[in-house]
């Protein structure tokens, strides 16, 4: 193992500077949903009930716009998409400090479904900018920066309203938005490239590409978001239950870092692995962290599922960039962010339900079965994989042609 795939991934002209500027970007957008939840709780003093339902209607516009935003991407090109959504950005952020609950709460769910798409833009940019044979390596790269993004966007957005209050934080978060949108339309990276097969010329029809083996992959990856959640939530409810409360915070650091080890070890390997084999690893070790009876045991047994948290999700989207043809990317991803956004809205209230009936460690055992249960449903149908569409796409103005 070297660090060379990673040496020949930034030396690509652009690729560096968009993954810094992605970096850079995702920490506002991280940090949206926190900063709603601590303004509706200390700034509008109501209850975690209402910041919850806030919080859903964020999530649930984000799951119907990513999609969206995706295919306007494909066809009318990434600045206008990026220029109505930072202004709807502008607009929300700039009005929520002063909006009583339920316009904040409707508003929520429009500057969702017209968020900053700046997760899916990376990573589509990225397909595009880096060739095949090294993307495993690049979106290992990417998921490390994003985990470093959740390390530093959540504990900012609690510093801010410590010091100066909710309404000074948002206020923050929408020039962080609006600067992260200048930054990428400034940057504008291409989304394609003409030597990319499937792209100009090709018209690409949803279900060519949109088959039983791209859902099969959309629900392995909703999964993986789906544990990753419940064990969040686990930790903290048996830190909780152990009065542990205060090592909260080391904790998920130390899951975090054994993320980005996972991560760098897997893309400075070889060859790459099925997402079956790293989402339903991933499950299969979750399930029995939560038989240790102390908290300290706790922490050292998660660290084989946490290292591969990163290589679960980089691969999810390594595969998808390889299973659908280059004209019709922009919408797949969005529909990748979607399956993850799904797997976070569904694995809260759930989790919830298990952590508050049989116990938290119960959140472990519960999720990480239900995991290996969709990677064993999705494997019959993941030999049927799309990857002949992008190869027929390119065949066809040859064949037009003569």
């Amino acid at each position: 193992m070297t660090v060379e795939p990673y040496r020949r991934v930034l030396a690509i002209p652009g690729v560096r500077t968009l993954l810094l500027v992605g970096l850079v970007a995702r920490i506002p957008v991280i940090a949206c949903g926190l900063t709603l939840t601590l303004h509706v709780v200390g700034g509008l003093g109501l209850g975690f009930m209402q910041a919850g339902l806030v919080g859903a209607a964020s999530t649930a516009g984000v799951a119907i716009g990513a999609p969206i935003a995706g295919r306007f991407t494909d066809r009318r090109g990434l600045r206008p998409v990026l220029a109505v959504t930072t202004l709807a950005q502008l607009v929300f952020w700039t009005a929520a400090p002063f909006l009583p609950y339920w316009p904040l709460l409707a508003g929520a769910f429009v500057s969702g479904i017209l968020a900053l798409p700046v997760f899916t833009v990376v990573r589509q940019c990225v397909a595009a900018a880096v060739p095949a044979e090294h993307r495993r390596s690049a979106y290992a790269l990417d998921s490390m920066l994003v985990e470093v993004a959740y390390m530093t966007g959540p504990a900012i957005a609690v510093a801010v309203t410590t010091a100066l209050g909710s309404s000074w934080t948002m206020a923050f978060i929408g020039l962080g938005l609006v600067g992260s949108g200048a930054a990428l339309l400034a940057l504008d990276p291409p989304i394609r490239v003409d030597a990319e097969p499937g792209t100009a010329g090709v018209a690409v029809r949803r279900r060519d590409w949109l088959t039983p083996a791209l859902l099969a992959l959309l629900g392995v990856t909703a999964v993986a978001t789906f544990v990753l959640a419940a064990t969040e939530l686990g930790l903290v409810a048996v830190l909780k239950a152990d009065s542990a409360t205060r090592w909260t915070g080391l904790v998920l650091a130390v899951w975090g870092l054994a993320s980005m080890a996972g991560g760098f070890v897997y893309g400075a390997l070889a060859r790459g692995f099925s997402p079956l084999v790293i989402v339903g690893g991933m499950a299969a070790l979750t399930i029995p962290m939560g038989l240790l009876a102390h908290w300290q045991w706790l922490c050292l047994a998660l660290l084989p599922a946490g290292m591969l948290c990163a290589p679960a999700i980089s691969t999810t989207i390594d595969t998808l960039s390889r299973w659908v043809p280059a004209a019709a990317r922009g919408e797949a991803t969005g529909l990748h962010g979607t399956a993850m956004t799904l797997g976070l809205a569904i694995s809260g209230p759930l989790s919830g339900v298990i952590i508050d009936g049989p116990g938290p460690r119960w959140a472990f055992a519960i999720s990480g079965a239900a995991g290996v249960l969709v990677v064993l449903l999705a494997t019959p149908v993941w030999r049927r994989a799309p990857q002949h569409v992008t190869l027929r796409a390119a065949a066809a103005p040859a064949t037009d042609a003569a």
